[in-house]
């Protein structure tokens, strides 16, 4: 396959570029995955998490944190690798963050993270389809 700029990719393109069903539903379709379906949701180990679709990074470990929302959940944007904009699907008013790289639908932005967990020191809480992550190990 070409190398073609990702707004270009098909479904296809994605598959074959080793996205999952799944993964392309949420990334490129703005789905969302079951709540507490991801191993990342649990996940602990120190590293970045990436994006599935591009590999910029995104999170940094070190600001995730337990939120009980049922999707991996952060509280800064480590790298100032994504943008937003607003979503007023499903009724709700919520703001969606996207990578700057490729576009990929990564989940919303909300600003309640105390409410979830007192210890974050921000309110800012990223919550992030899992299957839109890929984690590295180490820094």
């Amino acid at each position: 396959m070409a190398d073609k700029p990702y707004t270009e990719m098909t479904d296809a393109d994605w598959k074959a570029k080793g996205l999952s069903k799944e993964a392309i539903q949420v990334t490129r379709h703005a789905g969302t995955e079951r709540a507490f379906s991801s191993p990342l949701y649990q996940h602990k180990e120190s590293g970045v998490y990436h994006c599935v679709c591009c590999g910029s990074p995104l999170f940094k470990s070190d600001h995730k944190f337990q939120s009980s929302c049922g999707w991996p959940a952060f509280y800064a944007d480590s790298f100032d690798s994504m943008i937003e904009r607003e979503d007023n699907t499903h009724g709700m008013r919520r703001v969606e963050v996207l990578c700057k790289t490729c576009g990929a639908h990564l989940g919303h932005k909300f600003d309640d993270a105390k409410h979830h967990n007192r210890m974050v020191p921000v309110d800012t809480r990223y919550c992030i389809n899992g299957v839109s992550l890929e984690f590295h190990k180490g820094n």
